[in-house]
């Protein structure tokens, strides 16, 4: 992120099938746009909103209904095509599954808190349960059985085998399919404010900003499509549980999403030196959705633009920035001072 407080604002041819267009390239790996160039925001009316309820520390509740005949759904998109208006005004949904989300696969999510949320949230699918005998007895006190699932008894050897020994498992991991996404009126229906993140593209940054949105009571959480990372055990970890009770949404163009929350009555505040500073209580009539950049580039050109007003962390020590997510944690803060 560019810190809230450093630097001021600123084919072929013939019939049939020819070569394919390097503009209808659009898959993930394939986006030449750089971050802060402000080219990013092309507007692509034909793909639509994208999110991913999550769920936060402490036990919260699940977010969004149980979906019909089990534990989990299928992708659900939302789909901003045609003039512009609020999301809960007859805005078209269609349904699709996202690729890498409510398919067949499903990916490894470990520690205590990230596992115990997952189990406890209807809206997840769930493949397989693997613990240690003493983190079944931890897991137990956070969650009583029985379980959703039968969990599988191994050694903390094996499921450093299964993980990586990088991964921080606590003894416990459960694989299951990615979170199926709500569409935007639902988000917006929850109270609290918002964070938008602007090509944040850590995990643990992204996951840390969900923990900070459930502990102060954030609505959601939006990132872009492309530039962002996709649900992960690293992601799940850093979140310790959030990402089952706080929703995170894709956006393809996150210019077009602001002004659909300014269409809500939503202010948008961007999130960085070239304005005054963030004040609590200045906002505390309005409905707020921070947005913060990636560090190093911060804000890109068209959503700096886009927002309703800059504003900046007074930083009285020295320092002239802060990692994205301490900055997420204390901007969230502020705005609880009302």
């Amino acid at each position: 992120m560019k810190p809230p407080h450093g630097r001021p604002p600123g084919g072929g041819s013939g019939p049939g099938r020819g070569p394919r267009r390097p503009d209808d390239q659009r898959s993930r790996g394939d986006d030449s746009r750089r971050a802060g160039s402000g080219e990013g925001e092309r507007q692509r009316g034909d793909r639509p909103f994208q999110g991913r309820p999550g769920h936060g520390p402490g036990g919260g509740k699940p977010f969004g209904p149980r979906p019909e005949g089990g534990r989990s759904g299928q992708g659900r998109r939302f789909d901003d095509r045609g003039p512009r208006r609020t999301p809960d005004a007859g805005a078209q949904e269609t349904w699709a599954p996202r690729p890498g989300h409510g398919g067949a696969g499903g990916h490894w999510l470990y520690g205590l808190h990230a596992v115990a949320a997952a189990l406890a949230n209807p809206a997840r699918r769930l493949r397989r349960l693997v613990v240690t005998e003493e983190a079944e007895t931890a897991l137990t006190a956070r969650i009583r059985q029985p379980w959703p699932i039968q969990a599988e008894r191994m050694e903390r050897g094996q499921i450093d085998r299964l993980l990586g020994r990088d991964a921080v498992h606590q003894g416990v991991a459960l694989m299951a399919d990615p979170l199926p996404p709500p569409p935007l009126a639902a988000v917006l229906d929850r109270p609290g404010p918002l964070l938008v993140l602007d090509q944040v593209t850590d995990p643990r940054n992204v996951g840390a900003i969900l923990r900070s949105a459930a502990a102060f009571g954030a609505a959601g959480v939006v990132v872009q499509d492309r530039n962002a990372p996709e649900e992960t055990g690293t992601l799940a970890k850093a979140a310790s549980g959030a990402l089952e009770t706080v929703p995170l949404l894709r956006a393809v163009n996150l210019a077009r999403t602001l002004v659909a929350l300014k269409a809500a009555g939503i202010w948008t505040v961007g999130l960085d030196a070239g304005g005054g500073p963030l004040s609590g209580p200045a906002l505390a009539e309005r409905r707020v959705a921070l947005v913060l950049g990636a560090e190093g580039e911060g804000l890109r050109r068209l959503t700096r633009e886009t927002c309703d007003e800059i504003a900046g962390l007074p930083m009285p020590g020295g320092f002239e920035s802060l990692n994205v997510s301490a900055a997420a944690a204390v901007a969230l803060y502020e705005l609880s001072r009302r």
